[in-house]
């Protein structure tokens, strides 16, 4: 059996382990992008660390779902300066390649595409897949990948979003998610005459 290991762009410090195929594992190399799935519904696009042969002892490791790129688009050396970053400054590998990389590069399941505005499409360039949503997108002003997956029918969709990214026919939004909620406690007070006699 073959494994990858993966970074996704999620405040975890830890990398994550993927199963792959012979092949796969060997085309496979350290800065590619590939789309996994995280969790019960979510699909992130990481990037890969390592391969290698070791099962990991802790959980049962889950297939990749494509890969989406012909050769690494992360260099060693990029690699490598990341890592000095995160240590550096105290945060995930995942938090750098966020804030290092753009927003089109790391497709997940909360990406919002939107057409390209005041761009000619030519609709014959495009596969039976890309123009379905490109008409759904004619439709609607924006969808979220788990809307590309209902209208497919499809569960791997992010291969199609990502040709109709380069033929720019769509852009990608990001749904920005407040992070930050206070932590309330409730206190018992006395009431004024209570208080005064107290």
């Amino acid at each position: 059996m073959y494994f990858i290991d993966v970074i996704l762009p999620i405040p975890l410090r830890q990398t994550f382990t993927y199963e792959v195929n012979r092949d796969e594992a060997a085309f496979l190399k350290p800065g590619m992008r590939v789309a996994v799935p995280f969790g019960k519904s979510k699909v992130y696009t990481a990037i890969v660390y390592g391969v290698h042969q070791n099962d990991p002892p802790a959980y049962e490791t889950k297939s990749i779902d494509q890969i989406l790129d012909e050769t690494p688009i992360i260099t060693p050396v990029q690699l490598k300066h990341w890592e000095w970053i995160a240590q550096y400054y105290m945060c995930t590998l995942g938090e750098v390649i966020r804030a290092a990389l753009p927003s089109a590069f790391l497709l997940e399941s909360e990406t919002i595409i939107s057409l390209q505005e005041q761009r000619e499409i030519d609709e014959s360039q495009l596969s039976d897949d890309e123009f379905v949503v490109f008409e759904a997108l004619q439709n609607q002003s924006s969808l979220h990948i788990n809307d590309v997956r209902s209208i497919l029918d499809r569960k791997y969709v992010v291969g199609v979003i990502q040709n109709l990214i380069e033929k720019g026919t769509v852009t990608v939004k990001e749904e920005i998610f407040e992070q930050y909620k206070p932590k309330l406690k409730r206190y018992l007070k006395l009431s004024k005459p209570y208080a005064e006699e107290a």
